[in-house]
Formats: C-alpha cells, sequence, structure tokens
C-alpha cells in the first residue's frame, strides 16, 4: 500500500469538498483536495443572482455542477467566466480556487484565496483550502499559519486537520504532516482517525514502534469500525506481516466494510502474498480491487495495484492503463514508474520504458536531494529522538 494513503474525503453543504487521502467516516465521490464543511460556506450556495449577469450566473452553475462531478479541469473556464461577474462573487472565486487546487495549480489559488480573506471571507473554509494550497506549493510555514487560523475558528472540526495532513501526505511532506495532526489531537485527542494518520505519518518517517501505538490507538477508539479494520491491516503491512494484513482487511470486508481502502489493501496484502493467475486468491484480489476502483476511480493506490495485477497476469494493455492513471493521480509515486517501465517493455515499447525509467531516477534523486536539504527536524528518526514532539506529546 503507498504511504500517502487517502484517509479523508467530505461533501460540502454546497461546494464540492473532494477526496485527498480518502473517506473512512464521510460521504465523497472525488479526488484530492477538500475544505471543511462549517457554517460559513453559505456564503457558496447555490442561489444565482441573474440579474448582474445571466450568462455568467450560467457560467457559475456549470461550473459549481462540474466541481461537484470531481470534473475539475473542466470547470475551470465556466468559473473564470463567471467571476467578477456575479452577485454570488465568493461561490465562484472559491470554488475556482477549489478547482486549481485539485489540478495541481497552488500557484493560481494561493491570490485569489487570499485576496477572499482580505474581503473579508476569513473563514475556516478559506484558510483551511489555503493551507492546502500552500501544502502544494512547497510554502509550509504559510500553511501552517493558515491552518492555525482555520482552528482558531472550529478548533474541534476534525476535518480541518484531516485534509491538510492529507496534502501533506501526497507531498511527502511527512515531518509537517505530523504537526498537522498533532495540532488537531490537541483538540480532538481521542480522534481515531487523526491517530491513524499519526500513524502513517511515522511510519512513513521510519518511526514504525511510534506509529503502531498510533495504529492501536485508532483501533481502542473506534472498534469494530472501518477505521479500525483499516488500521489493523496498515500496521500489518507496515511490519511486512502479509497474512495478518489479509486477515484484517477479509475480517473488515466479511463484516460489510466495503470501502475502497480497506479493499485495496485487501488486493495489495493478496498481490505481496505471492498469488499467481489461476489461484482463488487472485480472483479475490482481483474483484476487491475493482469494486475499489468503482466506487473510488480516483484513488490512485486502487489504480497501481490493479495495474500490478495485470502486469502479474500479462495483461499489458489493462496493466498500462490503470498505471498510466495513477502516474496521473500520483506523479511522485516511484512505484508507478517502475511497473510502468516494466509494462512498457514488455509490449515492447522500450523508449516508453526508458522515459519511466529516467523520471524514475530524477524522482529518486530529487527525493535524496530534499532529504540531504531538510532540516534536522524533519528527517527520519527526528521524531523519536527527544527532540520531536511526536515523543514528548501524549493523546489519550
Amino acid at each position: 500500500m503507498e504511504a500517502g494513503v487517502r484517509l479523508r474525503a467530505a461533501l460540502a453543504d454546497l461546494v464540492l469538498m473532494s477526496v485527498t487521502l480518502g473517506s473512512l467516516a464521510q460521504v465523497g465521490e472525488n479526488r484530492k483536495f477538500q475544505t471543511p464543511q462549517t457554517s460559513n460556506s453559505q456564503a457558496a450556495s447555490d442561489r444565482w443572482d441573474l440579474r448582474p449577469d445571466s450568462q455568467a450566473a450560467e457560467e457559475l452553475q456549470k461550473g459549481t455542477a462540474l466541481t461537484r462531478a470531481g470534473s475539475f479541469a473542466e470547470a475551470i473556464p465556466h468559473l473564470l467566466a463567471a467571476r467578477g461577474r456575479v452577485s454570488n462573487d465568493y461561490a465562484a472565486s472559491f470554488n475556482l480556487s477549489l478547482c486549481f487546487v485539485a489540478t495541481g495549480q497552488p500557484t493560481q489559488a494561493i491570490p485569489i484565496l487570499t485576496g477572499l480573506r482580505a474581503a473579508g471571507h476569513n473563514n475556516a473554509d478559506v484558510n483551511n483550502l489555503l493551507a492546502q494550497a500552500y501544502v502544494g506549493d512547497g510554502q509550509n510555514r504559510k500553511a501552517m499559519e493558515a491552518l492555525q487560523e482555520a482552528s482558531k475558528l472550529t478548533p474541534e472540526n476534525e476535518k480541518l486537520y484531516l485534509f491538510v495532513a492529507d496534502a501533506c501526505m501526497a507531498k511527502q511532506e511527512y515531518a509537517v504532516g505530523l504537526q498537522v495532526v498533532d495540532l488537531g489531537l490537541d483538540h480532538l485527542p481521542n480522534s481515531a482517525y487523526l491517530h491513524y494518520q499519526r500513524g502513517m505519518f511515522l511510519a512513513s518517517l521510519d518511526e514504525l514502534d511510534a506509529g503502531k501505538k498510533d495504529f492501536d490507538q485508532a483501533r481502542g477508539l473506534a472498534p469494530e469500525t472501518e477505521i479500525a479494520f483499516v488500521a489493523a491491516a496498515q500496521k500489518a503491512m507496515f511490519e511486512g506481516d502479509v497474512s495478518d494484513a489479509v486477515r484484517a482487511a477479509r475480517e473488515g470486508v466479511k463484516k460489510g466494510y466495503h470501502h475502497y481502502l480497506l479493499l485495496t489493501l485487501l488486493g495489495e496484502a493478496l498481490l505481496r502474498s505471492g498469488i499467481a493467475p489461476g489461484q482463488p486468491e487472485f480472483t479475490e484480489a482481483q474483484e476487491a480491487l475493482e469494486k475499489s476502483v468503482a466506487e473510488r476511480p480516483n484513488y490512485a493506490g486502487s489504480q497501481l495495484a490493479l495495474g500490478k495485477l495485470a502486469l502479474l497476469g500479462n495483461r499489458m494493455d489493462d496493466a498500462i492503463a490503470h498505471l498510466e492513471t495513477a502516474r496521473d493521480l500520483n506523479p511522485n509515486d516511484a512505484s508507478v514508474y517502475s511497473n510502468l517501465a516494466a509494462a512498457y517493455r514488455r509490449r515492447g515499447d522500450l523508449q516508453k520504458a526508458q522515459n519511466m525509467l529516467a523520471v524514475l531516477a530524477n524522482l529518486n534523486q530529487a527525493q535524496a536531494e530534499k532529504f540531504r536539504s531538510a532540516p534536522e527536524d524533519q528527517k527520519p528518526g527526528y521524531a523519536a529522538s527527544g527532540k520531536g514532539r511526536s515523543e514528548t506529546t501524549e493523546h489519550p
């Protein structure tokens, strides 16, 4: 299972709030960047005023509908056409920012969101989306400042912290993500979801022993729920105990939890167990992953696992289709490129295989440089070194 597990998604009252790390407790249908559901989001309502410019109002309505459907790139031109020409300009600007962040254009979203704050919309939704945009743009200090502002307004809004944490996971900013969830746990010490996410960050920082405690806390705080089975399976995967991961995921599915993340864990664990085409476990893995993709086609983890399964089954066209989708969704995942290189090579596309290996080499080099240049408090091992907050902070 990729480290960047998608943890939450939500559908706000009137504006689509799409997935960043996976909805374990909320209903949501789409991809990455989100904003929490608060009373302040009422300003982004469907109350179109046709008098100023009926065509612009129609563009706004189309843009918001596309945003709700997760068609972020398609929504952008409609929202651009509406912005500045409708009475409800907050809706146009906010939704446009959401689409820019979701399509990997945080630098386009930041000035719009800071403009909204300056214009009197200094609410939790704007600050939370701004924090995600800053994470996407590599401005981590400003991201924390925006999140802290949002937290002051609604300190017990769990989604505030989960969404920004998920953005950090997607950017592999694990140390910053740890700060985010610790801030959330200061206000919500019994949040199973925050403990789960904290476990993910710690494990990603090579602090698995500390992370396992948070996985166990997540299970203890919400026993017999989706998050409990996900935490159990994920903990086992990090420990390399594939059989226990399969057992935990199967148990959750048997109890009626068919969440895409649990299904992906089941499929990935079965893959790691050494299954082969023709075996019942191979069929089980394929069915689980296909169900996961049907529920959440924009989750990179299930697309990647389905691609690997197709590669194992010597179905190169299917493998490449799923792996290219995973690449679009998570272009920083090195394992996508290694599998794509293998798939293209086996299909005879040697140049494309070489291209994938070149991208992989660049990613590895960039990651190594990022580690070398990172402050000491953002390097693996720091969290449990006695200097970091994560070792000294206790959460019940």
